[in-house]
């Protein structure tokens, strides 16, 4: 089950995944919680979203700075990943830039990037084709700088209009014309700030002389001007790779994400969690470059060891920098990280204080445990766990279970089965019990459940919850305890009741397809 509660308000991408992890959608939203909450809100989808909405079994999210990033990010994904329902999509074009070339008399027109080498100057990426266009008019009309692809001696229209200083016909010298393509730089790059002063008091003009639309048309001027200063974190132009790391440490455990960019391109982000140690920074980096080559540069908020740029740089086989940002582009991207952080990791954990409170545990049930079992028309039954850490999944930790001394339809015999398995091993091993135990069903799975810890002498809180209405039985009380279905704490424990439910048919899947192929 997706939980909607946990979705920020913050602009970025959204990632649909079926019931296997493969991503089937990918879309951009200004905000996340606003636009993924409209698939299950809506009901007049057309049907190749329905279909991606009755498949779309998790979600994934990655918050950027602003809705321009997300759509960047958001072409950046889809051709990496291809995803079945982004069909439309699947172009093999980026967004298109500005260009001037490097000829002595440089002409402005449009190019799409590619990552490869291109002569002249690019600037963009433009998402949008009409701010694009708006811009290179504004350019040509204010710069006069050429667009015709070859000089001729023959005047064109644009020199008749007198929109271009026609350097064909010698109007212009070229010292005077680079200087009208250097002011034209200046403006793409973001830096011509009297020029915007200087349109914003025109634009004043027109407006109490009541010329409303040319103070309109001046007024889109400056706003796409004023949007082509805005720095594009998520997609910038250069060859080095770069790897951006950030964590979050709450209660001796290491919460970090790591971004990917290529070319400048952000492609995607990995999220761990660990316990804290004194040296963790080292020792994560460490492990994970023993297996992954490492980028140009790695963008850290702390440097943990001169040592290890060295290290990493022999692994590459070339120099690797690592870099501590203060301010710029880097310390956006860095912030970006923290701020995945806690959308990722510390919304589910609020959940987490939500359910121990809703529970009257003695604190935040941070470890889970959920149970289910599947069978067909009794045979072929099988059990599942999954386990939840501070309100997400925890995958390394999910178990499968074949019924072994259960006959047909019999869930509280099953229940009672994998339960002894499960926590008699862990007893025996001496490792971590959980802090709460789900099971999905009513009462009688529920004392079935119990019954087995008893036994076991091991007092670990437990809960079960019944499809139908929802309702959350413990085992201090007869009637459900009173909670709404749709407070965050329900939502949590629905979610991973479903994960369970969704992990047992998967194997019970797997079981019948070989039995069908042997």
């Amino acid at each position: 089950m997706i939980d909607l509660k946990i979705l920020p308000h913050d602009p970025g991408c959204y990632l649909f995944k079926d019931a296997e992890g493969t991503i089937i959608y990918i879309g951009k939203a200004k905000n996340l919680k606003k636009r993924v909450s409209s698939y299950f809100q809506k009901t007049d989808h057309g049907a190749k979203t329905n279909r991606m909405v009755s498949e779309a079994a998790d979600l994934d999210f990655i918050i950027t700075a602003s809705e321009v990033e997300a759509l960047i990010l958001e072409n950046t994904l889809i051709k990496r990943h291809q995803p079945k329902f982004n069909i439309d999509l699947k172009d093999a074009k980026s967004y298109a830039f500005i260009r001037i070339s490097d000829d002595p008399f440089p002409r402005i027109g449009i190019a799409r990037y590619r990552g490869g080498k291109k002569g002249g100057s690019l600037y963009g990426p433009f998402v949008s084709a009409a701010e694009r266009d708006q811009v290179l008019a504004f350019i040509k009309q204010t710069f006069h700088l050429r667009t015709c692809r070859k000089m001729t001696k023959r005047a064109c229209l644009r020199s008749h209009l007198e929109t271009c200083s026609a350097p064909c016909q010698g109007k212009v010298s070229e010292p005077e014309y680079q200087y009208q393509v250097k002011s034209a730089d200046l403006l793409l790059k973001g830096k011509n700030q009297d020029l915007i002063a200087s349109l914003k008091e025109e634009m004043a003009g027109h407006a109490e002389r009541e010329e409303f639309e040319q103070a309109l048309a001046i007024r889109d001027q400056i706003a796409a001007i004023e949007r082509l200063s805005e720095r594009q974190y998520v997609q910038r132009q250069k060859q080095a790779n770069e790897h951006i790391i950030n964590y979050q440490i709450v209660s001796g455990t290491v919460y970090l994400i790591l971004f990917t960019i290529e070319r400048g391109t952000l492609t995607s982000k990995e999220e761990f969690v660990f316990p804290e140690t004194e040296e963790f920074l080292e020792e994560f980096i460490i492990q994970y470059y023993a297996n992954v080559r490492p980028p140009n540069e790695l963008i850290l908020p702390v440097i943990p060891d001169t040592a290890i740029e060295e290290y990493l740089s022999n692994i590459r086989e070339t120099k690797v920098t690592l870099t501590v940002p203060i301010q710029g582009a880097k310390k956006h991207l860095l912030d970006l990280v923290m701020k995945n952080i806690e959308a990722s990791f510390f919304a589910g954990k609020m959940r987490v204080i939500e359910l121990g409170e809703a529970l009257n545990l003695a604190g935040p049930p941070e470890v889970i445990e959920c149970f289910d079992i599947s069978h067909l028309s009794g045979t072929g039954t099988v059990g599942s766990m999954v386990s939840f850490r501070d309100g997400r999944p925890d995958k390394k930790n999910y178990r499968r279970f074949r019924i072994k001394t259960v006959e047909g339809i019999d869930d509280f015999s099953s229940i009672a089965e994998v339960v002894k398995r499960r926590y008699s091993r862990l007893k025996k091993e001496e490792l971590p019990l959980p802090d709460l135990i789900i099971i999905d069903g009513g009462q009688g799975q529920l004392h079935a459940a119990e019954a087995e810890l008893e036994t076991l002498h091991l007092s670990i809180p437990l809960i079960s919850i019944a499809k139908r209405e929802e309702e959350i039985y413990t085992t201090k009380r007869a009637l459900p305890i009173p909670l709404s279905k749709k407070s965050p704490a329900s939502l949590l424990v629905q979610e991973i009741r479903d994960e369970a439910h969704r992990f047992a048919i998967t194997y019970q899947r797997q079981i019948r397809r070989k039995k069908a192929l042997s």
